[in-house]
């Protein structure tokens, strides 16, 4: 995977590039074990279930429709709810993609959500 990064774009995004491809050369999802990957806007989180082998997503949800919560507590509930909606699919075990993010604060809130949520990783 070839990402272009320009002149605009900062040093910490290149490096969160240049993490997520080293990441992604490892981690690939499968029928049996799809990936759960992740991605932070400034204000919103986004978490999606994908089938790497036939190029699917299988369940995806994110933090625009909550109101009310903010950080920490919104990626939380993101977590419980593709937890929610994967076991709806019959979906327990999952590869977490961190997307190349540090694995701390939001992303770590919803991981933990995913857990509780009932998905294994």
């Amino acid at each position: 995977m070839k990402v272009k990064i320009g002149k605009h774009t900062s040093d910490r995004t290149a490096n969160r590039l240049k993490k997520k491809i080293r990441i992604r050369k490892t981690v690939q999802g499968t029928e049996e074990r799809p990936r759960l990957c992740i991605y932070r806007s400034n204000k919103n989180v986004y978490a999606q279930v994908i089938n790497d082998s036939k190029g699917m997503t299988l369940v995806s949800t994110s933090s625009l429709k909550m109101e009310g919560v903010t950080g920490v507590e919104m990626a939380k509930k993101v977590g419980q709810e593709v937890a929610k909606a994967a076991l709806a699919k019959n979906i327990k075990n999952v590869v977490f993609d961190r997307n190349g993010y540090i694995y701390h604060g939001q992303v770590k809130a919803l991981a933990d959500g995913a857990r509780e949520g009932g998905l294994n990783f």
